[in-house]
């Protein structure tokens, strides 16, 4: 099956092999396998990146442009064979190989990538049944590619618990991190995150230790990611469950429509933009008697960050959406005890309405959450960010005005907008644009925006007052 062909070229080793794929890819028909090799030439592109990013699992960095640099002969193709489906990979990263073979970790994710990629694009985008422009449409599209990648389990009892932070973040938060995982381990609890390294990385680290000294393995590991992310953070190797939605925000839904609850570590703008997210979903009004556990924690010396964190929303979103979270700080025992409690409140209550265990149904999200979002400098120019906006449009605007800088930051179609066209503007009001540029100085004063390494980095945005 292998077909070893090292080369060795700038300093980096690569392969060129045949992989047939595992998972949900196992087993297809002549014709999805025809309409998935069809498909593969209109999403090309986006498969390279995303498969690149999966082949370099583990390594370090989050600039897309430059894995692409470094790899510019990399190639994936998939092809028709009597058993389904071959992938050829070419010139691929070393790293994704033991004595000329692909990791096994790697070649599920791998199939996890050209799945969910290939998926959306030949049976969810052309079936009028999942309307892109309505708010069912867009929970129907999430739900059935969760289905499609095996996510969903009819049969565990609530325990997913979500968990967000920074992908660049020192060493004493990222031990914390894994300590939190731990507690929540030892308690049954298995573990979400964007799948990339960082805060995302230590919890799942952490809880496969709870895991085996409860002999509950294997524990679930699920990252939930889409390509812009993915293609500039790599999934870290510990993740055993993929899934890759088509965008941003599909991607923000899939996490509270599949996770039971949040707990939330230090991070950067990634992390204020899955906040916003969260707490703009949970203002509204349909959603005030839904248990959802949303910690807030990190190590003492992080204490500060909640703070600000804390100030920011009770001044843009008001106090009562600071009572959907608590603030637990240097203790990770007290995080796991306090979401096992949310989670045990969160199943009574889904018995009690006949909600499924495995999919969150009942949450209402508003459309302005769904929507996907592209930001360019034109749309980030005309948003507005003022506190007379009805609350959960200004939460959508700011969620916006992050993932921007998200953009900008990591996305390999952001970077080169920001090349081309210079930083992005943030127009708002005066006072509420004071604390958005403060809540951001510190997240470049304390290189929460990229990994660090390379040049000292540049804001790509500009706020205006």
């Amino acid at each position: 099956m292998s077909k070893a062909a090292s080369t060795l070229n700038c300093q980096r080793q690569t392969h060129s092999t045949r992989v047939y794929p595992a998972g949900s890819l196992n087993i297809l028909s002549r014709e999805e396998v025809s309409r998935l090799s069809d498909a593969t030439e209109e999403v090309g592109d986006m498969l390279r990146r995303c498969a690149l990013a999966v082949l370099n699992s583990g390594e370090a960095g989050d600039d897309a442009e430059a894995l692409l640099e470094q790899y510019s002969d990399f190639a994936i193709r998939v092809n028709q064979v009597n058993r389904g489906i071959r992938l050829e990979l070419e010139n691929a990263p070393g790293c994704a190989f033991v004595d000329g073979e692909i990791i096994y970790g790697i070649r599920e994710l791998l199939s996890a990538v050209v799945r969910d990629i290939v998926y959306f694009h030949t049976e969810i985008r052309p079936n009028p049944y999942f309307d892109q422009e309505s708010s069912e449409g867009l929970s129907n599209t999430v739900f059935e590619i969760l289905r499609n990648g095996r996510l969903l389990d009819a049969d565990k009892d609530p325990s997913l618990v979500i968990c967000w932070g920074g992908h660049s973040i020192p060493d004493f938060e990222y031990d914390y991190s894994k300590e939190v995982g731990y507690q929540l381990g030892l308690r049954g609890c298995n573990i979400g995150t964007g799948c990339g390294p960082g805060a995302m990385k230590g919890p799942m680290k952490g809880a496969t230790i709870g895991h085996a000294k409860q002999r509950t393995l294997p524990g679930r590991y699920v990252g939930i990611t889409e390509p812009g992310i993915i293609a500039a953070e790599s999934p870290n190797p510990i993740v055993n469950e993929l899934v890759i939605l088509p965008d941003i925000e599909k991607r923000l839904e899939a996490f509270v429509r599949l996770g039971h609850g949040i707990v939330v570590f230090p991070g950067g703008a990634g992390t204020a933009e899955e906040i916003l997210f969260l707490l703009g979903v949970l203002l509204n009004p349909a959603n005030s008697e839904m248990p959802f556990p949303l910690i807030f924690t990190g190590p003492a010396s992080s204490a500060d960050y909640f703070e600000e964190i804390d100030q920011f929303v009770r001044y843009a979103l008001g106090d009562d959406a600071a009572e959907r979270y608590k603030i637990i700080i240097d203790d990770p025992e007290a995080v796991a005890v306090e979401m096992k409690k949310g989670l045990k409140a969160v199943r009574d209550y889904r018995v009690e309405t006949k909600d499924a265990f495995y999919f969150n149904w009942q949450l209402q999200i508003d459309p302005q959450f769904q929507r996907p979002f592209d930001p360019t400098h034109e749309a980030v120019a005309a948003m507005s960010v003022a506190r007379d906006l009805p609350r959960h449009e200004l939460a959508a605007n700011l969620r916006r005005v992050f993932s921007a800088i998200v953009s900008g930051n990591v996305k390999s179609d952001g970077i080169r907008r920001i090349r081309e066209h210079g930083p992005f503007e943030i127009h708002g009001e005066a006072d509420l644009m004071d604390k958005l540029d403060r809540l951001l100085d510190r997240f470049v004063r304390q290189h929460r925006m990229k990994l660090p390494g390379g040049k000292a980095y540049e804001p790509c945005y500009r706020v205006i007052r």
